[in-house]
């Protein structure tokens, strides 16, 4: 039976507003304290299962008591990282993570990476990306970084043409060629699948397409390619608490055979180990 807890993105964002940013938290905070359970915030889908499967599997044999804590949005898990209420999260890639850092204030390191979820071009209107119509509207995640992907996703496969250098940092200004003259909705993340049955298309990020029943490898008209993508998702840490030995052991365990087993096994496909 599944032990985590599972919290609404309205109610903790609410709680991030009221403890900011601020490195003190409490003084029995997750963080802080080493003998209690390391607390991570996740993901639902893959990072609470992939943390699950270590939780029941694999933690006790390794003398780590571990406990998942279920966000349903991008921001929450980092603002608790930075004050404590959490010991480590599990749900972002490097470029994210920086770009948060810079944007925020804040101070959370990576320590491990562990799997890539490809962004994929969906859509319920048509099947093939060829078949978009001129003035097609497609959805796009609205942070830095995953719209950047998302854009770089589409210009790697002909569908539009960027500016030269622009990375993930790349926005609809960017966009140098659009033969179809398409039309871009900027959505929050999370929103991208529920917005399938109202635009023509919409980027999506492998996680939340799993959560919708999409399946990447087979329901993708265009996908991600996982040769030489630095979009791993990694477990991350506040700055200082690198050395914990119960993150220690977790990473350990995430980059497992075991674990790597359970995604190959599980996800067939939609979801990569990344060591």
């Amino acid at each position: 039976m599944r032990n985590t807890a599972k919290i609404t993105a309205a109610v903790l964002a609410a709680g991030a507003l009221t403890l900011g940013l601020s490195a003190c938290g409490s003084d029995k905070d997750s963080a802080s304290d080493t003998s209690g359970p390391l607390v991570v915030a996740a993901s639902p889908t893959p990072h609470a299962e992939i943390l699950d499967y270590v939780k029941d599997n694999l933690a006790k044999d390794a003398g780590l008591d571990l406990e998942v804590k279920e966000f349903t949005d991008y921001v929450t898990p980092n603002t608790a990282t930075e004050d404590g209420s959490v010991g480590a999260n599990y749900f972002q890639t490097q470029p994210y993570l920086d770009d948060f850092n810079k944007k925020n204030g804040t101070h959370i390191v990576s320590v491990v990476d562990v799997h890539l979820e490809p962004l994929g071009l969906y859509s319920h209107k048509v099947k093939k990306a060829d078949d978009l119509k001129s003035g097609a509207t497609v959805a796009v995640p609205n942070d830095t970084v995953n719209e950047g992907r998302a854009l770089q996703l589409l210009a790697a496969n002909g569908i539009i043409g960027l500016k030269d250098g622009v990375g993930t940092a790349a926005t609809p200004a960017d966009i140098t060629k659009n033969p179809k003259n398409l039309e871009f909705k900027e959505l929050e993340a999370a929103q991208t699948p529920r917005s399938l049955d109202d635009v023509d298309a919409a980027v999506v990020n492998g996680n939340y397409a799993i959560e919708a029943d999409l399946k990447p490898a087979q329901d993708a008209l265009v996908l991600e390619s996982a040769q030489g993508n630095p979009n791993s998702n990694l477990l991350a840490v506040k700055e200082g608490h690198e050395d914990d030995p119960r993150v220690k052991k977790l990473a350990k365990l995430l980059n497992s055979p075991e674990v790597k087993k359970f995604i190959e096994d599980k996800y067939a496909g939609a979801v990569l180990p990344s060591f």
